[in-house]
């Protein structure tokens, strides 16, 4: 390639994705790796992003480093965590500009650019962001495993864990998803979870929803339970976006894109979403949103 390229990256709990994109808008090359979420080990994402670059450029014929790199990642929201990693990168050399935000604002980027609107993110984590008529922008959720992230992956997943002990002790009525999630991980009883779950990743947590969503479309009373209070805190993120950012939204509904493995196109929930949208008082925005686009988008920024 000839023509100057620059990268997007899209790090979450799960995966990573990086595209290329030339300043003319054309996709030149894409790669994934392993999840790129920001914890204390900071320059363990740093060399996740790296990795992931530099597959993508081989695989596009092109040497590094690259005019621009722009890489959204899970955990980025701090600006000290965003120096420390713009930092590790560039010991990385992939490119000689480089700036880290977070995965929600490259996809936010990706659905509106500059316009208004509101994205919500429900994949091994969740959260809102919106940006009003008036320039004001707000973030609803995106508080972490810990203190947040209700109605995403790892959610759902640990609240199935904590039916099955419910069940197991008799504080509740038997559930499918004891055998189910035990089948899952070839473990051959109730109290081999708590060990499992020690050593699991907030990836193999989340690897629990879609068992879980499974389980409760078949009729099991504390799956629904599960998957509908996932829904409900979904919703209620959605809805303090709307009534804060939006509130004449009655009269003009707010455009609402929905990403994430949960909720995008071909995710589990997204049916159940699009009908959330409607009742939170939003236009749902169809087309599918790509968070590493967006990101490379902002990348083609650096460039002037």
């Amino acid at each position: 390639m000839t023509a100057p390229l620059v990268a997007g990256v899209d790090g979450g709990g799960t995966r990573t994705r990086v595209l290329l994109l030339a300043r003319d808008g054309t996709t030149a090359g894409r790669a994934e790796g392993p999840a790129a979420l920001v914890r204390p080990d900071r320059p363990a994402a740093a060399r996740v992003v790296a990795d992931t670059v530099r597959r993508a450029a081989a695989a596009a014929g092109v040497t590094l480093p690259l005019p621009a790199v722009w890489a959204g990642l899970a955990g980025a929201g701090q600006p000290r965590v965003r120096r420390a990693l713009e930092a590790a990168l560039r010991d990385e050399q992939i490119a000689r500009s480089v700036r880290v935000g977070t995965d929600v604002g490259a996809a936010f980027h990706d659905a509106f650019g500059t316009a208004a609107g509101i994205v919500l993110v429900a994949g091994t984590g969740s959260v809102v962001l919106g940006a009003a008529q008036d320039g004001r922008r707000l973030q609803i959720g995106g508080w972490g495993g810990v203190m947040g992230d209700e109605g995403s992956g790892y959610h759902i997943g640990v609240s199935s864990l904590r039916a099955i002990a419910r069940a197991v002790d008799g504080r509740a009525l038997p559930t499918a998803l004891t055998t189910a999630v035990l089948d899952h991980l070839g473990l051959a009883r109730p109290r081999d979870l708590p060990a499992w779950a020690e050593s699991a990743t907030k990836a193999d947590i989340a690897a629990l929803a879609p068992l879980a969503i499974r389980t409760a479309r078949s009729g099991d009373a504390a799956a629904q339970t599960v998957v509908q209070r996932a829904l409900n805190a979904l919703a209620d993120q959605l809805s303090a976006a709307i009534r804060q950012l939006f509130p004449s939204a009655s009269d003009d509904p707010p455009p609402v894109a929905l990403t994430g493995g949960l909720i995008a196109p071909d995710g589990p929930l997204r049916d159940d979403l699009e009908k959330q949208v409607a009742s939170a008082g939003g236009r749902l925005l169809p087309r599918a949103v790509t968070p590493e686009r967006g990101a490379a988008r902002l990348a083609l920024t650096l460039l002037d």
